[in-house]
């Protein structure tokens, strides 16, 4: 390990970032206040599907990772002290192969890399299994936000002990999205507000059929509409996700008393949104996250397991499906959950909190395996010091 000297510290942030998922945008607003916590002097360098985005929402270094050559990358990673992989769902089909080629590289050269709180999953082509197993096995250390990714990672041949923690977003702070914000969208805030987010079926969801799940969305809202005597308020966590808000709303029978948020808005400011709702029904998971941390009575809708596993782990409902065929149970479930809202609110903030103890075991992580970097770096150390040699790769720091 090179020495620091009186040099800052160079860590590269590489995810899934560049402004087109907003629970992405808040996962690296999440991993960057951690790592300024943890080296206040250290200079960070985003590793970005779009630098040019990242660059404007964070004013600091932006590189790009994908379809660019194997040299430029080399020099990207090169002076790198860290490359922190993660967090969110990085690992899975048709995303996998291109986020572990810089991981790959950075072993290669010799940097510590440290899998920050990641996802694995939905993972079936055999390549990027390999290309996965063969990155995690060589990380210097990880942790992973829930036991789904654990069971994909453990079907892809890895074998290594792996933490649960949970996603850094969970420790997103709320900016104040305000009143005169709700009027600009054409929001009345004296009026009942349910959130509801629905999203395209993908890569990670390729199983859903759009009809019968704009349906089910839509008997959902003209529900709630009638037993709240509410406005419906859909929140896109991607621009795509207002197509299918639309999709919903001519599906519905009241349209005229839902709104779609129309406008940009910053991670932070989504989630203090989530103050003025007084219900929420969702599928994107860091909608759902946001809408359990202000304590929102909040049904998921799993698509995926990752929103099926943070339903069990807050303890809310989750319905087994997302289909015409669930509007039964589904209706029966918001009626149950609206009936017990306080109890349910309760329950959240009490999950929520041990949730966010969880996410700050990531920047402990972090912080030990930094230290530790430093320490081997050090002149003094050495003499007599058993390291391994000069050699040596890196030391796993021990897992909890």
């Amino acid at each position: 390990m090179a020495d620091f000297g009186d040099r800052a510290l160079r860590i590269g942030v590489l995810g899934s970032y560049g402004g087109l998922n907003l629970g992405d945008e808040a996962i690296l607003t999440c991993v960057l206040d951690g790592l300024r916590q943890i080296r206040p002097t250290a200079e960070l360098i985003i590793f970005s599907r779009h630098p040019e985005d990242s660059r404007r929402r964070f004013g600091m270094t932006a590189v790009p990772y994908t379809g660019v050559p194997q040299s430029q990358l080399i020099e990207a990673e090169t002076g790198l002290d860290l490359l922190v992989l993660g967090g969110g769902g990085v690992l899975h089909d048709g995303q996998a192969g291109a986020i572990t080629r810089p991981v790959r590289l950075a072993q290669e050269l010799g940097i510590p890399t440290f899998g920050y709180a990641i996802g694995a999953g939905p993972l079936t082509d055999r390549a990027e299994i390999r290309l996965v197993r063969e990155v995690v096995e060589n990380m210097t250390d990880l942790t992973v936000r829930d036991h789904e990714s654990i069971l994909v990672l453990e079907n892809a041949g890895v074998g290594r002990p792996i933490s649960v923690t949970a996603d850094a977003a969970v420790l997103l702070e709320p900016e104040d999205f305000t009143e005169e914000m709700l009027l600009r969208e054409g929001i009345d805030d004296h009026d009942r507000l349910v959130g509801m987010s629905v999203r395209e079926p993908g890569r990670a969801a390729d199983h859903l059929d759009e009809a019968s799940y704009h349906e089910l969305l839509a008997n959902a809202a003209d529900f709630m509409t009638y037993r709240l005597q509410a406005q419906t308020v859909f929140v896109p966590m991607e621009r795509g996700d207002i197509a299918h808000a639309h999709a919903v709303l001519s599906a519905m029978n009241a349209p005229e008393t839902a709104r779609i948020l129309n406008r940009a808005y910053r991670p932070a400011q989504i989630a203090g949104l989530m103050r003025h709702l007084d219900f929420a029904v969702g599928m994107r998971l860091h909608f759902v996250m946001f809408a359990a941390r202000a304590g929102v009575p909040v049904l998921p809708l799993p698509y995926a397991g990752k929103v099926f596993d943070f339903a069990q782990v807050v303890g809310a409902p989750a319905l087994t499906g997302v289909a015409r065929r669930e509007t039964g149970p589904l209706l029966a479930e918001l009626d149950r959950l609206w009936d017990e809202r306080d109890a349910c609110t309760e329950r959240l903030r009490q999950r929520f909190a041990v949730l966010r103890e969880r996410a700050l075991q990531n920047l402990e992580r972090c912080r030990a395996l930094i230290d530790g970097l430093e320490v081997r770096a050090s002149p003094t150390v050495g003499m007599g010091a058993d390291l391994g040699g000069a050699d040596a790769g890196p030391v796993r720091p021990q897992r909890s």
